[in-house]
């Protein structure tokens, strides 16, 4: 069987995995939540505005921070809202399932399996030189 063959049936058994589910679920809600909706136009329209403040000679440095604190406080309220923490998690859930992969296709072809730590809790005796 051909490489790329592989590479499709190994993509298609990704995708059917649970974890792709929750991930895109998660990114529909995501999507759907008008809070978070509104949020994120709020915060591109304080960005431009942000851009023309910092585009005028001289800046107006009260304007600039007042645009900031606004910023951080979307950022804060987009951040914390269960439907923002929830997609985070499934990507972080994903990420991992992907660097799983990842490591065991390095193994296959290298027959060493990736650090997965930083080694200072094993003086390096993983095997892995940095």
């Amino acid at each position: 069987m051909e490489i790329m063959e592989l590479a499709a049936q190994l993509g298609q058994a990704i995708k059917a995995d649970s974890r792709i589910a929750k991930m895109n679920e998660a990114r529909e809600a995501y999507e759907k939540d008008e809070d978070i909706q509104k949020l994120m136009l709020e915060y591109n329209a304080q960005q431009i505005a942000m851009a023309e403040e910092y585009k005028k000679d001289p800046v107006d440095q009260k304007i600039i921070e007042a645009i900031e604190k606004r910023l951080d406080e979307i950022v804060a309220s987009v951040t914390s809202n269960p439907v923002f923490v929830k997609v985070n998690e499934a990507n972080e859930e994903v990420n991992k399932l992907m660097n799983e992969v990842n490591a065991e296709i390095e193994f296959q072809i290298t027959g060493q399996r990736p650090c997965s730590h930083d080694c200072s809790s094993c003086g390096s005796d993983c095997g892995h030189h940095h």
